[in-house]
């Protein structure tokens, strides 16, 4: 109980205190995180925050591959680009090479209701206006009730329970973190679909600090670089 009464409490403070989550990050031109699978570093995940006026551009990149005795198995690039108008999301696309096999997403917004047009290689129809594109780093996705997959347009119907606050050490570094765990709302999903996901936000800015789930090894996202 002690734990639900928290977690209602902080989703309040998020709502009332941050009027546009993405003015939050007008602070931050770069992020770069390094991604570990079972505690070996094998990529990276860069944002590239890009202003002109009222517009907001961010240009995400994630590489990583998965070597053994110098082969390597499997091999993964994306490059993505996310639009914000006024604070106010204005559209999406993405290209996936994921092991040879190309996937792909482009968002746009209906000009009569507002709500999300999507054209992904999962998924291509409407999409309610109140969902988030699943990049992480807007701390927004934790009010959410679905997020898109930003590989493929699939919806992610979720669940998302505060754990509490954590100390994380990154390198010498020590952040004051909160912790949030994201679930599959849709149980008949398939073990491979379904999302459970740990993401830690610095408690006073909300940057992402780092992330980690199981699927075929422990894979970790640590914050490298913020400008």
């Amino acid at each position: 109980m002690k734990k639900y009464l928290l977690s209602i409490a902080l989703i309040f403070l998020l709502s009332i205190e941050i009027k546009a989550h993405v003015d939050h990050y007008t602070n931050y031109n770069y992020l770069e995180y390094e991604l570990f699978r079972n505690n070996k570093l094998i990529g990276y995940h860069k944002y590239k925050f890009q202003r002109n006026g009222e517009n907001l551009t961010i240009d995400n990149e994630v590489s990583f591959k998965i070597t053994k005795l110098g082969v390597n198995l499997y091999n993964y690039y994306a490059k993505g680009i996310e639009k914000y108008k006024n604070g106010v999301f204005t559209g999406f696309n993405s290209q996936t090479n994921q092991n040879k096999k190309e996937k792909y997403v482009n968002i746009t917004i209906d000009p009569l209701d507002k709500n999300l047009l999507i054209d992904g290689s999962s998924y291509k129809g409407k999409a309610d206006k109140n969902i988030i594109i699943g990049t992480w780093w807007n701390h927004e996705i934790v009010q959410k009730k679905a997020q898109i997959s930003a590989v493929s347009g699939r919806i992610i119907e979720q669940k998302v329970e505060f754990i509490g606050k954590e100390d994380v050490k990154i390198g010498e570094k020590i952040y004051k973190t909160l912790r949030f765990n994201f679930s599959s709302s849709d149980p008949s999903l398939s073990k491979d679909k379904k999302l459970n996901t740990d993401i830690w936000y610095e408690e006073d800015t909300f940057l992402w600090v780092k992330a980690a789930f199981d699927k075929t090894g422990y894979w970790e996202y640590r914050l490298k670089k913020v400008n």
